[in-house]
């Protein structure tokens, strides 16, 4: 079995419609506020149209979206959202879970669902979090992060039901033997501030630690981060993260960059190699970096 899981995240789509002002009440002001003063002139969209083609030409067999599509969650970008996972590919061939500035206000996972469930649903088309999609011998199972905060917050929260529910599916699929591939928006570790961190973490960390997961990818810190974490038996589980697909060289982030992983073997003997694709220093786009994650060469 080969099997190419193509991963990026956080393209946070630009330029942003124009809100009205009957919009921009609540958070969405200070959004808008840091939009235009600052996060504008970090996420290109010709930046983004690059790694896409790019991508494209890789001819991955499934692509993972780690959330973020949006920036202030205003109506008009859950159209153009829809309107880029298209561009991207078919709901068969790629799967989408939020992040927080795609339910930046309460009614936003409203839109979220009506424009995106196809592909945050499961094969049969249920959404709802988690869900489990089938591809050969790999799963993904998709979580949701994504909650309402007050302004200058960006926190996650997985939530007990949900929590209760991933021990459940992974207890269930542990005797398939498959790759099991979580797809997550805030990452489980992370250096930035408690203000932008998942506020419930350890629960998932203790999750993965019981049940078992053969890798975790996520987005939100926009950079390049591998942890690990520990899983059944002594086993360590890689937690992967990526720059926002979308960020300008040179903007004080990492770079624009997705992931490749290249997995093989069988059961027992999971070989998974990871490479990562981007903007390099010089400007141009291309292979940055290349190692086995999971298994030997």
């Amino acid at each position: 079995m080969a099997f190419t899981l193509a991963h990026l995240s956080d393209p946070h789509l630009a330029p942003m419609p124009v809100p009205r002002w009957s919009e921009l009440i609540g958070k969405r002001v200070t959004g808008y506020l840091n939009w235009q003063r600052r996060r504008r002139f970090i996420h290109n969209p010709d930046v983004l149209e690059a790694i896409v083609t790019d991508l494209a030409a890789q001819a991955a067999d499934h692509i993972t979206v780690t959330g973020d599509i949006a920036n202030i969650a205003l109506p008009g970008e859950f159209t153009c959202g829809r309107n880029w996972l298209q561009h991207l590919g078919s709901a068969k061939d790629v799967t989408f879970v939020p992040g927080n500035h795609d339910v930046y206000v309460p009614e936003a996972a409203v839109y979220a669902a009506r424009q995106w469930k196809a592909y945050m649903c499961d094969d049969e088309g249920v959404g709802g979090f988690p869900f489990l999609r089938r591809r050969g011998a790999i799963v993904l199972i998709g979580l949701s992060t994504a909650v309402p905060t007050a302004p200058f917050l960006a926190t996650g929260w997985l939530g007990a039901k949900q929590l209760a529910a991933l021990s459940a599916l992974l207890n269930e699929i542990r005797s398939e033997k498959l790759f099991r591939v979580v797809l997550i928006h805030h990452p489980p570790v992370s250096e930035a501030g408690r203000h932008k961190r998942l506020l419930d973490a350890d629960i998932f960390v203790r999750v993965i630690a019981r049940y078992g997961a053969d890798l975790v990818l996520h987005g939100h810190d926009h950079l390049h981060m591998i942890n690990w974490l520990k899983g059944p038996n002594g086993a360590r589980v890689p937690a992967v993260g990526v720059p926002s697909a979308s960020a300008a060289l040179g903007t004080g982030e990492d770079a624009a960059a997705y992931n490749l992983y290249d997995i093989d073997g069988a059961p027992g003997a999971w070989r998974c190699e990871l490479i990562s694709r981007g903007i390099t220093p010089d400007g141009r786009l291309g292979e940055q970096n290349r190692f086995m994650l999971v298994g030997s060469a």
